[in-house]
């Protein structure tokens, strides 16, 4: 089991950034991601693999004036 932004959600092998954003649907054109609060860059979702039990936020940026 992992935490996606303070919820249980169940881990799977080999499960990374890009995979859980897409099983939980986030397609907001501006997000960032942290995995025990480290910061993920974009170009290494395809790469980082979550671990049973990591703590993932994803919050979704706004602009505005």
């Amino acid at each position: 089991m992992i935490k996606v932004n303070s919820k249980d959600f169940q881990w799977e092998e080999k499960l990374t950034v890009s995979r859980l954003l897409q099983k939980k649907n986030y397609t907001y054109p501006k997000i960032i991601v942290k995995v025990n609060g480290k910061l993920v860059h974009k170009e290494e979702y395809d790469e980082k693999v979550i671990k049973d039990g990591d703590d993932v936020q994803v919050i979704h940026l706004l602009a505005g004036g």
